[in-house]
C-alpha cells in the first residue's frame, strides 16, 4: 500500500544505526513494513492496542516478510518492553494528539530511564505542549520538518533523551522554520497564520499562558537555505 506524504515523511527520517525500531499506534504496519523493505534496522516491533489490528498485521507480515526480524505487540505503548531487548532504540509515535503523546513519552521515559532510545513524534495536534513537555526532560533535537498532508499540517520531531551533541528543543520550533523553496516557504506562512489563529481564538477564551504562545509564534520568520 502506499504511504501517504506524512508517513513517508516519517519513515524516511529513520536513519541507520538503530538495532530496535518500534512503530507504536501502528493501525495498519505501514510505516514499519516500509522500514522492513528496506532493512532500515535489524529488528522491527509493532505495537497497538487494538487486538483485531495486530491480528492482520501479524498475518500481512508473515505473508510479505517470513524471512525478516520483526515483532507484534497487541498492548498500550506506555508498557514497552524496551528492556528487554539490549541495543539502541527508535520509538516511532505518530497519529495521536500531542497530549497523550507527552503521556506517552513520559511514562517510556519513567520506566526505562537506564535504556538508550530516541523518538521520532509526529503528533496530530498541539505540538506547542508536546515540545513543552520534552523541553522540560531535556531532550535534545535531531532533526525536525513541517509537511502539509491532505491539507492538514504536521511538525516531525527526531529526538533523544540525551541531549549530548543535539541543541535544545524550541517550544515553537527551529528547523521547521528554514525553506529552500517558494512552496515551502509558503507552507511555513500559512502555518505560522492557521497556528497563530488558533491561539488568538484561545485567548479569547481566556486560557492560560497564551500571550507567550502567540508572542513566540510572531516572532517566526522563514529562514531560505540555499
Amino acid at each position: 500500500m502506499k504511504l501517504s506524504t506524512r508517513l513517508k515523511q516519517i519513515e524516511q527520517m529513520v536513519p541507520s544505526g538503530y538495532d530496535y525500531v518500534w512503530d507504536c499506534c501502528c493501525d495498519h504496519g505501514l510505516i514499519g513494513a516500509a522500514l522492513l523493505s528496506r532493512h532500515a534496522a535489524p529488528n522491527i516491533h509493532f505495537v497497538d492496542i487494538v487486538p483485531e489490528l495486530m491480528t492482520t498485521v501479524e498475518k500481512n507480515l508473515q505473508r510479505f516478510y517470513p524471512e525478516d526480524q520483526w515483532e507484534v505487540h497487541c498492548q498500550d505503548v506506555a508498557t514497552l518492553p524496551l528492556n528487554r531487548y539490549d541495543g539502541k532504540h527508535l520509538v516511532i509515535i505518530a497519529g495521536v494528539g500531542g497530549d497523550l503523546m507527552c503521556d506517552l513519552v513520559e511514562s517510556i521515559q519513567q520506566n526505562h530511564q537506564d535504556a538508550d532510545f530516541d523518538f521520532l513524534l509526529c503528533p496530530v495536534n498541539n505540538p506547542y505542549t508536546l515540545r513543552q513537555k520534552l523541553r522540560e526532560h531535556h531532550f535534545g533535537l535531531k532533526n525536525e520538518v513541517l509537511i502539509e498532508d491532505n491539507r492538514r499540517f504536521y511538525e516531525i520531531m527526531h529526538v533523544t533523551s540525551t541531549a549530548g551533541e543535539n541543541g535544545p528543543i524550541n517550544a515553537v520550533g527551529c528547523k521547521i522554520w528554514q525553506s529552500d523553496s517558494d512552496e515551502q516557504t509558503d507552507l511555513i506562512t500559512r502555518y505560522i497564520a492557521k497556528t497563530l489563529s488558533h491561539y488568538r481564538r484561545l485567548q479569547r477564551g481566556s486560557a492560560d499562558n497564551i500571550e507567550a504562545i502567540i508572542e513566540g509564534y510572531n516572532a517566526v520568520v522563514p529562514t531560505i537555505v540555499i
